[in-house]
């Protein structure tokens, strides 16, 4: 698995889970889906994404958007 696609699976799990709680336990976790979207707007500006050096030092494959 590439970086980029990692990282679009670990965001997408992110927010699932975040809706999820949300709707469950309390609406407090929505901000989790906000952190998450914040971050991917970021990540397509700027080029730097955490999640992709956390996955990029677990040994996954170098994609076209993270290198």
């Amino acid at each position: 698995m590439t970086i980029d696609k990692a990282v679009l699976m670990f965001a997408g799990f992110m927010v699932l889970i975040s809706v999820a709680l949300g709707y469950y336990y309390s609406p407090y976790w929505f901000l989790l889906t906000a952190f998450a979207g914040l971050n991917m707007v970021q990540a397509s500006v700027t080029g730097w994404c955490p999640a992709a050096i956390v996955f990029k030092k677990v040994g996954c494959k170098s994609g076209v958007a993270f290198k």
